[in-house]
């Protein structure tokens, strides 16, 4: 095993006992651990790493994190926490224990830390919805089920539990074997999966093909990995992230979706899948302002809501003005039969009109170039000719991508 430590995070003035328990089982394994203490009210308990010192690394000096405000003092340490941990070149993971506060103040920081390294949270809310704490990240979460308030016979059982997880994950770590292939990203949704499916099994013979669920984390975790240099391209199919964002769903982007299109200049093939759909919770957390609308039960959890013709122009314009930013090779395929499997003649979301919406304002917006392209095509999305109009597409301007990369302009 690599020489370093287990960080183990947590707040000392009020989860001491818990972050030593956690400590002595990984000591007891043979693994070194530290205690980092993020108190954000100067505590000096037995820790290895005190909040002094981790406040210490905050931009504008420890003072900003002691303030007195506690609100202003758990924003101010998670920011010295990320920028603490970003320093460390001896970290072989880290396990760190809240409520809600002390999740919220933990997560920036571990969502920051590489991918591929251990990250534990043991929380209070690792039951509910954990997407603001995970974020597009790899963050594990576990239940702690009672709350921390010092050590108990079903406490131990969990925090040791979480011990020996981090203690097998640093002992035996994970070392892929190299591929070859150059990665890209594609997205996905269970309505889009026909057509993804179908561009994988085309194109994994040349590419490593990374698929993301297009759940807003989703999105954010493939643009990442963009920025981080390991993606060569995307197959962006399933952009349905934008309906949540107009509409208020649950899945959406933020304002940064395609920003690492942007900024990479990869080549980059999209198309409409989803859509057609807003993502609600139950039916009955659908808000009053959409009676009737048409809705789909996808299941107890999730309800669909069809796009109207209003929130799908605001998507072409939204789209299509991230399009023209970028300055790679960009290629935007149109299904004119339909964005997904419930968008299609005799399925509930089939309505060309409001498809034809979002072409119109799209079309307007995109500022189209021999580079920057929008293509019409008389498929539906999930159709297997589509799928290989998508595919056929991307290795075209992959190829000519990588052409220009050995060649540069003169």
């Amino acid at each position: 095993m690599t020489a370093g430590y287990v960080h183990i995070v947590g707040t000392c003035d009020t989860k001491l006992a818990e972050l030593a328990y956690i400590r002595q089982i990984l000591h007891e394994g043979g693994i070194d651990a530290r205690i980092v203490d993020v108190s954000t009210r100067d505590h000096a308990g037995q820790a290895d790493v005190s909040a002094r010192t981790v406040a210490g690394f905050h931009p504008r000096g420890e003072a900003h994190v002691f303030s007195g405000d506690r609100g202003r003092s758990i924003a101010a340490m998670a920011e010295a926490l990320r920028h603490y941990l970003s320093t460390r070149r001896n970290m072989l993971g880290v396990l760190a224990i809240g409520g809600s506060g002390g999740t919220a103040l933990v997560a920036p920081a571990l969502q920051a830390l590489p991918l591929g390294l251990p990250k534990l949270v043991v929380s209070t809310v690792a039951s509910g919805n954990t997407a603001p704490y995970v974020g597009g990240s790899d963050i594990a979460m576990l239940y702690s089920v009672t709350d921390m308030e010092g050590l108990n016979r079903l406490s131990r059982l969990i925090l040791c539990n979480a011990a020996h997880a981090m203690a097998g994950m640093v002992r035996t770590p994970c070392l892929p074997a190299p591929d070859p292939r150059p990665a890209i990203g594609l997205t996905m949704f269970g309505v889009t999966t026909p057509c993804v499916d179908h561009i994988v099994r085309q194109m994994d013979t040349r590419f490593d093909c990374l698929v993301f669920h297009a759940t807003g984390t989703g999105g954010r975790a493939m643009e990442r990995l963009a920025d981080e240099g390991m993606l060569r391209g995307f197959i962006d199919v399933t952009l349905t992230e934008f309906c949540d964002r107009v509409a208020g769903g649950i899945f959406p982007c933020d304002s940064d979706r395609l920003g690492a299109v942007i900024r990479s200049g990869l080549p980059y093939v999209g198309s409409c899948g989803g859509l057609d759909m807003v993502n609600f919770g139950a039916r009955a957390s659908v808000p009053e302002r959409y009676a009737g609308r048409t809705f789909v039960e996808h299941n107890p959890q999730i309800t669909l809501m069809r796009t109207s013709a209003a929130e799908c122009r605001a998507m072409g314009h939204m789209i299509g003005h991230q399009l023209n930013r970028c300055t790679g090779e960009v290629r935007f395929l149109y299904p004119e039969g339909g964005f997904s499997l419930l968008d299609q003649p005799g399925a509930p979301f089939y309505d060309p009109d409001a498809d034809e919406a979002f072409l119109a304002a799209l079309s307007e917006t995109l500022d189209q170039t021999p580079r920057r392209r929008l293509i019409r095509l008389p498929h539906a999305l999930n159709d297997p000719a589509f799928a290989d109009a998508l595919a056929h597409e991307f290795s075209s301007i992959f190829k000519e991508n990588t052409d220009n990369a050995q060649h540069p302009p003169q």
